[in-house]
């Protein structure tokens, strides 16, 4: 089964500093049929402008990961990270018993273009702890690099959640295709660009969400960077 989401139907917030667009209800946006999707419960895409950003503030029990499109993510949080979070990287914050973090912009002139992903974790309690690493751009291309599993796998940052996340990017002729649990859901975020996704057209900030699904097929990109979550039901 597919459903497509489309960018416009996301919540929006626009609060001078930051400009949001929630998939999920989030915050001041509220939908009861977009409450998130298996185990993924957040994708707010976020713009943060020059010198401003989300002071400090608190979570518990749940997997964030931060995914910086353009500009760097200043990160700074109660474990004694300090980080700087350029394109390229995955931030991975197990939040467990609790965390206090901070995220700003202190580019001048440039804004800061991110999205956040909440995950909810497998268990609950643990230690907080910080992860990050760098995927290059030639990991990704005309493929689907896993940058987050329960596992570490392949290089990947461990989460811990019954999820998987693969990042791709596809141009021209370029094509990616991924074997699907159909007893698990999965859901395909265009970050930007346009693609086909199992015959669906998408483009910048849509989603496609699949159930009962044996194959994922990504065709036709133009300029895409996509997002995959294998998630569970």
């Amino acid at each position: 089964m597919l459903t497509v989401r489309k960018s416009q139907d996301r919540g929006h917030a626009d609060h001078g500093w930051l400009n949001s667009f929630h998939s999920f209800s989030f915050a001041g946006y509220y939908d009861p049929a977009h409450m998130g999707f298996g185990n993924l419960r957040v994708i707010n895409e976020d713009r943060i402008a020059p010198g401003t950003g989300f002071g400090t503030h608190g979570h518990r029990d749940m997997e964030i990961i931060s995914y910086v499109l353009s500009g760097e993510l200043a990160h700074k949080d109660s474990m004694g990270n300090i980080k700087g979070i350029p394109p390229g990287d995955v931030q991975r914050m197990s939040a467990g018993t609790g965390v206090q973090h901070s995220e700003f912009n202190h580019a001048v002139g440039q804004t800061t273009h991110f999205l956040q992903i909440w995950i909810e974790p497998n268990v609950r309690g643990i230690p907080p702890s910080y992860e990050q690493k760098t995927f290059a751009e030639a990991e990704k291309r005309g493929a689907l690099r896993l940058v987050a599993s329960p596992d570490g796998a392949q290089g990947s940052v461990k989460i811990h959640a019954d999820a998987a996340l693969y990042a791709g990017l596809l141009n021209g002729t370029e094509s990616a295709t991924l074997a699907l649990n159909p007893a698990r859901k999965t859901y395909v975020h265009l970050v930007r660009g346009a693609l086909t996704a199992n015959g669906q057209a998408l483009s910048g900030g849509d989603a496609l969400l699949m159930e009962k699904e044996t194959t994922l097929s990504l065709t036709d990109g133009h300029d895409a960077e996509v997002l995959v979550f294998d998630l569970a039901a």
